[in-house]
């Protein structure tokens, strides 16, 4: 529920869907300045977490200021334009849904049924909504903590879904490393481009499976800081300032401005 004490940050043009079809979960969808003054079409970032993406009132603690950050860096040309989506996550439900294992303890292994409402209701609806580029090469995912966790699990599950993904801070613990797993099971990496980062200041044990995680991705074939972008934050912590921070960098990565436009 909105915290009524703080104010709505929500900054540019951004559509409310507080249930869309068939879902009881709000959606919040940020489109790119410029959006109801021409016909063209744009690429799609989904985000999880979407309490927090945008707006201060909604946040856990604090909000990413994606809205800001993509309409800052879209006006000056440092990124294409794109339109944004953030999907509410379940609450209580919230755990379930972003592991893609069933701990020891009996919890989670949900990532799946979520996976299937993000590809075949959610992004139809946006889609049929939104002058989008629905193709895999225009389509990303995006999150944090859990939610970069399920973000690159889901990503690798549907690899022509989703050509971009920004994993941050990932939890890489759950399940004893259920990821890295998943990722030595690849045949050979895909054609995806990845951005994954984490902080410095996160834990003890952070960093090292973070390292695991990415040394697994090299192992199939992705390159550093060509299909690979991997980011130490120093001073970075487990929060949603910090990641506020390297919001930046990953839109810069995943969608560079391009040299022409002829959509």
């Amino acid at each position: 529920m909105p915290d009524r004490t703080r104010p709505h940050t929500l900054t540019g043009d951004i559509r409310v869907h507080r249930s869309f079809p068939s879902h009881d979960r709000t959606v919040l969808v940020y489109l790119p300045p410029g959006y109801e003054a021409t016909d063209k079409r744009y690429p799609v970032l989904y985000l999880h977490d979407g309490q927090n993406v945008f707006d201060q009132a909604t946040a856990f603690a604090d909000e990413w200021g994606v809205d800001e950050t993509a309409q800052q860096l879209i006006t000056t040309g440092h990124i294409e334009p794109l339109i944004i989506v953030a999907i509410s996550n379940a609450g209580d439900r919230r755990v379930d849904e972003y592991t893609p294992t069933v701990n020891p303890a009996g919890v989670g292994g949900g990532a799946d049924i979520y996976g299937s409402m993000v590809v075949d209701d959610l992004k139809p609806f946006i889609d049929a909504t939104y002058r989008t580029l629905p193709d895999v090469t225009n389509t990303a995912m995006g999150g944090s903590s859990l939610g970069g966790l399920v973000t690159l699990y889901l990503g690798l599950r549907h690899p022509t879904t989703f050509g971009k993904l920004a994993v941050l801070s990932p939890s890489v613990w759950w399940d004893d490393g259920a990821i890295v797993r998943e990722v030595e099971r690849l045949p050979s990496g895909t054609s995806q481009r990845i951005w994954l980062d984490a902080g410095r200041r996160e834990g003890a044990d952070v960093i090292p499976d973070v390292r695991r995680l990415r040394d697994a991705l090299v192992s199939k074939g992705w390159s550093i800081a060509e299909d690979l972008m991997y980011f130490e934050a120093r001073g970075g912590e487990h929060n949603e300032r910090s990641w506020a921070k390297r919001v930046r960098p990953f839109l810069r990565f995943l969608f560079p401005p391009r040299d022409s436009d002829t959509r």
